[in-house]
């Protein structure tokens, strides 16, 4: 059975002019689709079938990420349902340079796992098998913006 860390994906994308407002920051349109993506892999990874979007929680804009600034996305399976699979996914401003990061945005999707006819099947039961496990499903579960 999938664990919970074997779900973890970290991804990066580099904030270009042509993906920031007037502001010259990130349009939040953007973000949620590079967290839609990662999550939807965190999903696949775990459920070993395709997955499509059934449900976001409220994304929560925190700060801004400027052009020129990483935008770091990071997605992992917390909890599951009969064909369901829940991923926490945070997004963080990073500098290129130093490395140096602050969180963004959060969120929670729900994801279904279908098959070649698009109707749902059952996904595995996740284990949690290591401190950083228990640590991230912890966290997901008990934060206050789900």
């Amino acid at each position: 059975m999938p664990s919970l860390m074997d779900t973890y994906i970290e991804n990066r994308e580099m904030v270009q002019p042509n993906q920031a407002n007037s502001l010259d920051t990130v349009h939040g349109g953007n973000v949620m689709k590079w967290m839609d993506e990662i999550g939807a892999m965190s999903a696949m990874r775990f459920a070993g079938e395709a997955c499509v979007t059934a449900r976001v929680n409220e994304m929560n804009f925190r700060q801004p990420i400027y052009v020129g600034d990483t935008a770091v996305i990071e997605s992992y399976v917390y909890d599951t349902g009969e064909t369901s699979v829940s991923v926490r996914l945070r997004a963080f401003r990073e500098n290129p340079r130093t490395g140096e990061r602050e969180p963004t945005t959060g969120s929670y999707f729900v994801y279904v796992a279908i098959d070649d006819e698009h109707e749902p099947v059952p996904v595995p039961e996740l284990t949690v098998d290591s401190e950083e496990g228990e640590r991230r499903q912890n966290a997901a579960l008990s934060t206050n913006d789900r």
